[in-house]
């Protein structure tokens, strides 16, 4: 439970800078938030249906997606003579946003991979089957449910069904009111 909920604090975190500070996120900013809900969409299936190897494969290619992207993001930003500046968005305790994705998501492939050294709790003999959920587990389920329909929504309100613009400065659907 520990993983599902820390994982969606920096995605609250990002939402809270898109909304409150008034900052869009650019398209490998969105790519991180997908793969950050998809890291903890792997937890959250430990927590529902036990603890299985794929779901930890969930998390782990979740985890890989998202830093490459967000290696990408910093190369981007790290290039002499960059275009777009030192960086893009507003720093938080002195990183951008993308450079906590990528410490964000290798601690999860480290954190994930000494998990899976204790095997006694893979128990494969049983099939993976729904299991009563205590209700701190149905709320941190609910939140990442929450989160990534959320994510869906605003992405959508920002791009309609074309390709996101590489530097969002409002909602493409909002516009046309």
């Amino acid at each position: 439970m520990l993983l599902t909920t820390g994982i969606c604090i920096p995605v609250i975190g990002a939402y809270w800078i898109q909304f409150i500070e008034g900052e869009f996120p650019c398209p490998l900013c969105l790519l991180q938030r997908l793969a950050m809900l998809g890291v903890a969409i792997g937890a959250m299936m430990n927590l529902r249906f036990g603890v299985r190897t794929s779901h930890y494969a969930v998390t782990i290619f979740s985890a890989i997606f998202g830093a490459a992207v967000s290696a990408r993001q910093i190369l981007l930003h790290i290039a002499p003579g960059n275009p777009n500046g030192p960086g893009y968005g507003s720093p938080v305790f002195g990183w951008h946003l993308y450079t906590w994705g990528l410490v964000i998501f290798m601690a999860t492939i480290g954190v994930v991979g000494l998990m899976m050294f204790y095997e006694k709790h893979f128990d494969l003999s049983t099939p993976a089957s729904p299991r009563p959920m205590s209700k701190p587990v149905m709320a941190v389920c609910a939140l990442v449910i929450f989160l990534t329909a959320a994510n869906i929504f605003t992405t959508f309100l920002m791009c309609g069904l074309a390709p996101c613009p590489d530097s969002p400065e409002q909602y493409l659907l909002l516009s046309n009111i």
